[in-house]
């Protein structure tokens, strides 16, 4: 049986912060893994948006 313990690495959803102000339907996100124990915040990334066609900021949601 896998070990159910917590690691230090997990999954992690980046969402576009810009794509909800501007209106237009579906969302951008992306999902990526981060270290816990070096990154305890949230995580902020400049991806690229195809729905708006330019790089926008993407953070990390629950």
């Amino acid at each position: 049986m896998a070990k159910k313990s917590k690691g230090n690495r997990i999954q992690v959803i980046l969402e576009c912060t810009e794509h909800k102000e501007s209106g237009q339907p579906g969302t951008s996100r992306y999902i990526t893994m981060k270290n816990r124990k070096n990154t305890p915040a949230r995580m902020e990334l400049r991806k690229y948006n195809p729905i708006l066609k330019r790089c926008t900021v993407h953070k990390e949601i629950k």
